[in-house]
Formats: structure tokens, C-alpha cells, sequence
């Protein structure tokens, strides 16, 4: 099942819900860069979302990457 789609700081996701694991789940769409994030419930699905993008630019900050800029 899609749910609508997050935006945070410039990115965006489109999460899902898998009924066979009983989680949502997501990536963040527009980069080529792999970061997912998941939720066992739809309440917590925006904080994990957030966390993702914020760890990510955290991540390329700590290793003097330039973070890529979603292309959606």
C-alpha cells in the first residue's frame, strides 16, 4: 500500500507498507545515493524519515561528501 509522499529539507519519499512484514518503509527518492528508512506504525513514519535525511547529511559531512541533490 503507497502512502503520500514526504518532503523534508529538499528531499522526498514515497513509503509503502509491507502487510507481509508489518512495517512501512521508504527511500528517499531523486538521488542515487541508497537511504531507507522504516516504522513498525504510521505514527513514527515521519520521524524515521527525518532521521534518514538528517543522518545522511550528517554521514556526508563527516566524510566530506557533497550530499546529492534530489532530481524529483
Amino acid at each position: 500500500m503507497e502512502q503520500a509522499a514526504m518532503t523534508y529539507k529538499g528531499y522526498s519519499a514515497r513509503p509503502e507498507y509491507s502487510a507481509e512484514d508489518g512495517a512501512f518503509f521508504g527511500r528517499l527518492l531523486g538521488i542515487n545515493d541508497l537511504v531507507n528508512f522504516e516504522s513498525a506504525n504510521a505514527e513514527g513514519l515521519e520521524e524515521e524519515f527525518h532521521k534518514a535525511v538528517d543522518d545522511y547529511l550528517a554521514f556526508c559531512s563527516e566524510i566530506g561528501k557533497q550530499p546529492q541533490t534530489p532530481t524529483v
